[in-house]
C-alpha cells in the first residue's frame, strides 16, 4: 500500500500528523482495551478523509510511517483498506454491512484476454455460483457489470470506497451495478494477466460474509467448488485463452493474491507459449535469471531462448518483488522451483546487481541473455509477432 511520492513537504498537515500519532499508538498498544481506544479513533479519521477524498494526508502520513515506524504504517495501511472496502447501511431498522470483494482470474493468450462490459447472461450465473460456494448463506450479492483489467481498476481510495457504497445500495435491492465506462484506461496487452470480477457482498451486522466463516465450510473447498462450477460460466468470457480462478476475497486481500500468484503463472505462460508457438520443448530451454536494481533490488528478470543462442532472448518475464520481500528473502529458489516444476533444466541464476534498463523506442524492458547482458527479446522471424513482455 506504501506510495511513492515527490516533492513531500517537510511539514506534516495537522490530519497527516494525527493520523501518525494514532497509529503509532495502536502500534504500540499493550492490551485489547487500548487497541479499540486507538482503532475507533483512527478508523473516524480515516473514514472521515477518505469520504471527502483527502487522501493527501493519508499519502503524507503513510509516507513518513513507512521508514520510521513500519509497524504503525501497517496499522494504518489496514483502516485505509477497510474504510475503502467496507460500508454500513440502515433498511427499516435493520442494520447491514458491506464487504467490497474481488474474483481475480489469471489468464494467458496468444491473443488479446478479454475486457469489458458483461451481459445479465453471464453475470446472473457468475452471482449464483459465487452466492452457493463462496459466500455465506445470508448474504447478498451485487456485482458490477464489467470484467476489469488491472489497469482499470479503482485508482484511489475514495474512488473505492464509492465503487463500495454504489455497490452496497444495489445489494440491497439483489441488483447489479451499470458501469458507466466513459473515461476508462484502455487495457494494456500482455501474454498474461489478471481480469476481475467485482462485487460486493451484503449480510445483516453480526452475520458471515463467507462460506469459510460458517462451521461446515472451509477455504480449500470454496475454491474447489468456484473453479468446479464457475468456470463454466467463464470460459465464454475467455474465448482463446487459457485460464485459473483465484479465491475470492476482500478486494484489497484479492488484489495482492493475485499480484503473487500471477508471478509463476506469467512463467508458465511463457514457457508454455514458446512451445506452441515455435515447438521448443522445455527441456529445450534455458532460463537467465537476473536481479535488477534501481536504489534496491527492485525484481527479477527472466530471459528465455533455445539452450543453444547463447547471445538471443526470445521472451521475458518480469518477477517484481512485493510486500516485504528484499534481498533477505529467497526470491530466486522461487523462481528456479517454477522453471524446474515448468521441465526446464538449463536455469543460469546471476548473482551481479543489474540495472533496470528499458528499451527507449518501444519501452519494453531488457531481459538477460547466457552471456550475462540485458538485451531486447525477440522472437524470431517466422512467427507472427505477439506481445513479448509479462506481468
Amino acid at each position: 500500500m506504501k506510495r511513492t511520492r515527490f516533492g513531500t513537504r517537510d511539514r506534516l498537515s495537522r490530519d497527516a500528523a494525527e493520523l501518525q500519532r494514532l497509529a503509532i499508538g495502536l502500534s504500540e498498544s499493550g492490551g485489547r482495551l487500548e487497541d479499540l481506544f486507538w482503532e475507533t479513533r483512527l478508523a473516524e479519521l480515516v473514514q472521515a478523509l477518505i469520504h471527502t477524498g483527502a487522501e493527501d494526508e493519508i499519502n503524507q502520513a503513510m509516507d513518513r510511517l513507512f521508514e520510521s515506524h513500519p509497524r504503525a504504517q501497517n496499522e494504518l495501511a489496514n483502516h485505509v483498506e477497510a474504510a475503502a472496502e467496507t460500508h454500513g447501511l440502515e433498511l427499516s431498522g435493520q442494520f447491514w454491512d458491506a464487504q467490497l470483494f474481488a474474483a481475480p482470474i489469471l489468464a494467458w493468450s496468444r491473443f488479446s484476454i478479454p475486457a469489458g462490459p458483461l451481459g445479465q447472461n453471464s453475470l446472473a450465473p457468475l452471482a449464483v455460483q459465487l452466492g452457493a460456494h463462496v459466500f455465506a448463506h445470508e448474504a447478498r450479492i451485487a456485482l458490477v457489470d464489467y470484467l476489469f483489467s488491472p489497469d482499470q481498476l479503482p485508482r484511489s481510495f475514495h474512488d473505492t470506497w464509492q465503487l463500495t457504497r454504489a455497490l452496497a445500495e444495489k445489494a440491497l435491492t439483489r441488483e447489479h451495478l451499470h458501469l458507466d465506462t466513459r473515461g476508462l484506461p484502455e487495457t494494456n496487452r500482455f501474454l498474461s494477466d489478471v481480469r476481475y470480477l467485482i462485487g460486493v457482498v451484503l449480510v445483516p451486522r453480526g452475520a458471515p460474509l463467507f462460506r469459510w466463516n460458517e462451521s461446515d465450510g472451509n477455504r480449500e473447498e470454496s475454491l474447489t467448488a468456484w473453479i468446479r462450477q464457475g468456470s463454466p460460466n467463464l470460459a465464454p468470457l475467455f474465448t482463446g485463452c487459457a485460464y485459473q480462478p483465484l479465491l475470492p476475497d476482500a478486494y484489497h486481500s484479492a488484489c495482492r493474491h493475485a499480484d503473487r500468484e500471477s508471478r509463476a503463472y506469467a512463467v508458465k505462460a511463457s514457457v508454455a507459449f514458446l512451445q506452441t508457438t515455435l515447438g521448443l520443448l522445455p527441456e529445450e530451454m534455458r532460463a537467465v535469471v537476473a536481479p535488477c536494481h534501481d536504489r534496491r533490488l527492485e525484481e527479477y528478470r527472466i530471459g528465455l531462448a533455445p539452450r543453444d543462442r547463447d547471445h538471443a532472448v526470445y521472451h521475458g518475464v518480469v518477477w517484481a518483488l512485493l510486500g516485504a520481500e528484499d534481498e533477505q528473502t529467497d526470491v530466486a529458489g522461487e523462481i528456479d522451483t517454477t522453471l524446474r516444476q515448468c521441465g526446464l533444466k538449463d536455469i543460469v541464476s546471476l548473482d551481479h546487481r543489474m540495472p533496470m534498463e528499458f528499451c527507449d523506442d518501444c519501452g519494453a524492458p531488457f531481459f538477460p541473455n547466457a552471456e550475462g547482458e540485458l538485451v531486447h527479446a525477440e522472437m524470431p522471424e517466422q512467427p507472427e509477432a505477439q506481445p513479448q513482455t509479462l506481468h
